[in-house]
């Protein structure tokens, strides 16, 4: 296969970047014969926090030429709905994408890799004792589950009578953490948590999202102390995550120590 660089100065095969060879044979009005179709794998998986049972299949050459063509494009809803169709052309059982949690949509998401693109991925490390030799890891996607913290709740005391019912990450902020490589800023943190309140409580009284705006919620978090603020971010610090533990061995010193990587972005670097 071919390869152009895109005017970006990114390198992608050049099937991605052309649909030319799709059409050429019609314009000289050759006779296409019927190609045979290719018969996909399926695959079953536990969504990790429903532990609902779904199939799933590898994705197309055509569905992650959408994805590419999409991240190029630096477009949040063009990104957004590829990552969507991606997903959806890739499961068969009737499932809500956009209902489910954050690390579930990232084990997911690394099951439908694993299985499309190759199952072992090779990691670069930096030995603990000496800090500074590096060796190569080769980590199978398949070997990588969804950790539950103990102690995690969605319920968060910020006084004696007010707390707080959280819910996960929506699946707009999946997308734009994993694909759109966006800033972080403090603003946007601020504004995660506020999406991320389910219900607001004090005593006997009930804040929710249908009594209550975003932009409520989001001026409720902004009055916080730094303290109460806190033991609303210990909710995502303490929240399930994908999650792999492993041993390395320091060829220089035979120095073995343990490592622990986790987030969906840590299983590709």
């Amino acid at each position: 296969m071919t390869f152009q660089f895109h005017k970006s100065g990114k390198k992608f095969p050049a099937i991605f970047l052309s649909e030319k060879s799709a059409k050429y044979k019609y314009d000289l009005g050759v006779d296409i014969m019927a190609l045979p179709t290719m018969d996909l794998p399926t695959y079953d998986l536990e969504v990790p926090s429903t532990k609902k049972k779904i199939k799933f299949r590898p994705f197309l050459v055509k569905e992650e030429k959408v994805l590419l063509m999409a991240l190029e494009s630096e477009n949040d809803e063009s990104i957004r709905n590829a990552v969507l169709q991606l997903l959806k052309g890739c499961i068969s059982t009737r499932i809500k994408l956009e209902e489910l949690a954050t690390f579930d949509l990232e084990y997911i998401f690394l099951n439908i890799r694993a299985v499309s693109v190759g199952e072992v991925v090779e990691i670069n490390v930096t030995c603990q004792d000496d800090e500074k030799t590096n060796v190569r890891y080769n980590l199978n996607l398949t070997d990588v589950k969804v950790t539950f913290p103990k102690g995690h709740s969605n319920k968060v005391m910020l006084t004696d009578t007010t707390g707080v019912i959280m819910k996960y990450p929506s699946f707009d902020r999946f997308v734009e953490n994993q694909f759109a490589n966006k800033e972080v800023t403090e603003e946007t943190v601020l504004e995660i948590i506020a999406e991320s309140i389910d219900q607001i409580f004090q005593g006997e009284e009930v804040f929710d999202s249908s009594t209550t705006t975003p932009k409520e919620f989001l001026q409720f978090v902004e009055s916080l102390t730094n303290a109460q603020l806190e033991k609303l971010q210990s909710f995502f610090e303490t929240s399930p995550r994908l999650e792999h533990n492993f041993k390395i061995k320091n060829p220089n010193t035979d120095v073995e120590s343990d490592y622990t990587i986790s987030g969906l972005a840590a299983f590709f670097g």
